[in-house]
Order: C-alpha cells, then sequence, then structure tokens
C-alpha cells in the first residue's frame, strides 16, 4: 500500500479499523477521546496516554492522500 492512492474506508474517521485498535485495548477510549480531541481542532496528531509518543489522526492522513504503509493507528484506508 506504500504511496498508493486509494478511495477512503467506509467508517468515520473517528473510529479506527479494529485491527489497528481493537475493542479490548485497555486505553481504547482514552486514546478515542484523545483523537476526537485532536480532529475536532484539526491538529495533526496527538500524544498517546499510555506511552506519550506522537500519533497522527485519521483527518491529517486522509489529507495526505496517500497510505504509506506503516500501519498507523489510525489509518483512513484500511478497510480488510
Amino acid at each position: 500500500m506504500t504511496g498508493e492512492r486509494r478511495p477512503l474506508a467506509a467508517r468515520p474517521l473517528t473510529e479506527p479499523h479494529p485491527s489497528r485498535l481493537p475493542a479490548d485495548h485497555p486505553d481504547r477510549e482514552r486514546i478515542l477521546a484523545a483523537h476526537a480531541a485532536a480532529l475536532e481542532a484539526g491538529e495533526a496528531g496527538y500524544l498517546d496516554p499510555g506511552s506519550g509518543l506522537f500519533v497522527l489522526t485519521a483527518g491529517f492522513l486522509a489529507r495526505r492522500g496517500t497510505c504509506c504503509g506503516r500501519g498507523c493507528r489510525h489509518c483512513p484506508y484500511v478497510d480488510d
């Protein structure tokens, strides 16, 4: 998928693919809240509540226009 132009997945940008953020992830609610706040503010990303690492939002990744193939948590192109 690297650099490949693809359509966005048929799900809201607020909902990551289950393979990237499983429903039973212990920090799921905090992650989704941080992601939603960053999306609403138009920010490129947020700090992961557990690790402190910077995570790109689905909005930023969608605006980029291609999938980088690096397994981003909020990749808006993953649909399988």
